[in-house]
Parts: C-alpha cells; sequence; structure tokens
C-alpha cells in the first residue's frame, strides 16, 4: 500500500487537507497525476495554491526539499503549467 501524502516530505497539515478534500490520499495518486496535474486541480478548486506548493508536490515525490529544485526544473514546472 503506497504511504500516505500528510507523510510526504514539504507537505504541511493545510496542503494535507486541500489534498485531502481533492480526494488525493494515497503519494501513489500524487505520482500518477503529478504534481503538474495536482496543482492546478486544487487551483481549479479555488485553494490559494502558490508556485511553493508546486515545488514541495514535484520535490516530495522526489524525496528532497523544495528549495533544492533547481532554477532549470523549477522552469520544467513552469512550462508544463502553459502546456
Amino acid at each position: 500500500m503506497s504511504s500516505k501524502i500528510r507523510m510526504l516530505r514539504n507537505i504541511g497539515p493545510l496542503s494535507s487537507r486541500w489534498l485531502r478534500d481533492a480526494g488525493l490520499i494515497f503519494v501513489d495518486q500524487l505520482r500518477s497525476l503529478g504534481p503538474v496535474a495536482v496543482y492546478q486541480l486544487l487551483q481549479s478548486k479555488g485553494y490559494p495554491v502558490s508556485r511553493n506548493l508546486l515545488w514541495a508536490l514535484a520535490a516530495g515525490l522526489q524525496d528532497r526539499d523544495w528549495r533544492e529544485l533547481t532554477l532549470d526544473e523549477k522552469s520544467q514546472l513552469e512550462k508544463q503549467l502553459l502546456e
């Protein structure tokens, strides 16, 4: 069984609640959809998401601190948002 998103690195209580309310509980769900799609889902539901959440989701899936993402990695995520 996949671990719960609330245990994922970088995800705090508020983000965890937003994800749970959107029906996302397990890391495998997040991994399957991808951080950009999850960010867009939360945004479409009216949550006041910021790019830091996008960075947190992407880095968390790699068990990295969100501040470790390079400018190139952030740029790639931004590019995916525009597709």
